[in-house]
């Protein structure tokens, strides 16, 4: 049996010498399982989720994740708050930035991912240390978050 847990706060600490993932209002329920999933797969221990991201526990997320919750940190907070506090550099997924490929990831990070329709939010691009692209060679308008967020952790875990 899965109890869910009560709320956490986020321990910066915690989050030092790892790469940590940060969702920016993803909406939809099999996105977020799908990225928890794929985090467990990479090795990613913490998901920090701001407090309108669809909820960990919906049973469509739930059951997209395939067991991965149990195994993977997930954390609601105030993200704005919590970026502008950290010491930790913040790689945006952004349409204009360095080439995921060509970065230096260093040994520890989050990884700001935004929402399916908006990206990320304009107070939270600011806080951005290190705005990072996958580089597009077809026509296609943007990727998938869930999509995005396998391609980043994919690529941090080949350092």
């Amino acid at each position: 049996m899965v109890h869910i847990p009560s709320k956490k706060e986020v321990d910066s600490n915690a989050l030092r010498n790892a790469f940590s993932l940060v969702l920016d209002d993803v909406q939809d329920p099999g996105n977020l399982g799908t990225i928890i999933r794929t985090a467990d797969w990479f090795g990613i221990k913490t998901i920090i989720c701001s407090e309108n991201t669809v909820e960990a526990y919906n049973p469509k997320t739930v059951q997209s994740t395939m067991g991965s919750l149990c195994r993977v940190n997930i954390i609601y907070t105030s993200l704005v708050p919590f970026l502008k506090n950290t010491k930790l550099p913040i790689y945006g997924a952004l349409l204009n930035g360095e080439n995921i490929y060509e970065t230096n990831w260093g040994n520890e990070g989050l990884i700001l991912l935004g929402n399916e329709g908006h990206g990320i939010g304009k107070e939270l691009i600011e806080q951005i240390t290190v705005p990072v692209t996958i580089p597009r060679f077809g026509e296609a308008e943007s990727l998938n978050v869930a999509v995005s967020a396998a391609i980043f952790c994919s690529e941090i875990s080949r350092k």
